[in-house]
């Protein structure tokens, strides 16, 4: 059976973001096809759409390798989250489904419980599962798949510091469904623009080689194939 290029695409990613491939380093179509056991062919079509998404760069006489993002570029990627998260909420309370609501609802539930045993890990996975749904909820797809590149991006550049009041965060989000759920796409906004810029105060820069900041950011070390990336 073939494995699709997509999945193969999510895979090189994962390990990217976690860090199995350092910033800089070859990828060979060869090592690849036989760390996912597939052919070289999803493999090419694999690194084409992560070049395009700036995970991976062709270099002459080297080939495919692991970008290396400046400190400017990833600040220039929280930047565009504070602008385009606020704008997915707005659309999300005109295009929302009750499915939408469901689901986010339940989310902000699970969160409050969560917050109050003081659960981190447990947040950091509800909250990327809370902005994921949110920004499907949007009814745009290229939106959407905008928003769901830069929480890979920003995953893969930044750390984040367990916030210090995990129930005044979840708060947030229950104000920001209640104001999707009323349709009230201005409030939504706001109260999003709100959340996200003091999520970003979080944020801390991974370090380069060396400790090298001002050059490139390095990833940490996690696990192979994680499957899902949560901020």
């Amino acid at each position: 059976m073939r494995i699709p290029a997509h999945s193969v695409c999510t895979a090189i990613r994962d390990d990217i973001v976690a860090g199995v491939y350092e910033r800089g380093s070859r990828l060979t179509e060869e090592l690849l096809a036989r760390r996912y056991g597939v052919s070289r062919v999803p493999v090419r079509e694999a690194l084409r759409t992560l070049e395009a998404e700036g995970f991976v760069v062709t270099r002459r006489h080297a080939g495919a390798c692991v970008a290396e993002p400046t400190e400017q570029e990833a600040g220039d990627l929280l930047e565009m989250r504070m602008l385009l998260e606020p704008l997915g909420a707005s659309r999300a309370a005109q295009r929302r489904t009750e499915a939408h609501l469901k689901v986010l609802r339940g989310l902000v539930r699970l969160g409050q419980e969560r917050a109050r045993r003081g659960n981190s890990e447990d947040l950091r996975s509800l909250g990327g599962w809370f902005h994921e749904t949110l920004a499907q909820a949007c009814g745009s797809p290229a939106l959407t798949a905008m928003l769901t590149q830069l929480r890979h991006k920003i995953a893969w550049m930044y750390s984040v510091e367990a916030s210090a009041s995990p129930a005044d965060s979840w708060a947030e989000h229950g104000a920001i469904v209640d104001a999707v759920a009323r349709g009230d796409s201005e409030r939504a906004r706001a109260l999003t623009a709100l959340h996200t810029e003091r999520a970003t105060a979080a944020h801390r820069l991974r370090p380069g080689p060396g400790g090298d900041r001002a050059e490139r950011v390095r990833n940490s070390q996690h696990p192979v194939n994680t499957p899902n990336l949560r901020y």
